[in-house]
């Protein structure tokens, strides 16, 4: 999502998930500044870039089924 234009996902809230030890946090966390209420920022303690996509002990699931079920 280009953050020039990230005030257009409003009124639909975006949730952002990074890993604490991600290369990519800081991009998650500089949307995350810049997108409109509501929004949710999530880093998972000990999970790096790739983690995130195939270690599933990792993946916050229930952050995300919280998420999708209020927001969905």
């Amino acid at each position: 999502m280009p953050l020039a234009q990230i005030e257009l996902t409003a009124p639909r809230p975006p949730l952002f998930i990074a890993g604490e030890r991600a290369h990519s946090r800081y991009y998650s966390e500089d949307a995350y500044a810049q997108a409109p209420e509501p929004r949710e920022l999530h880093i998972v303690p000990g999970a790096g870039h790739v983690d995130l996509y195939d270690k599933v002990d990792l993946i916050p699931w229930k952050k995300l089924t919280g998420f999708f079920d209020k927001h969905l």
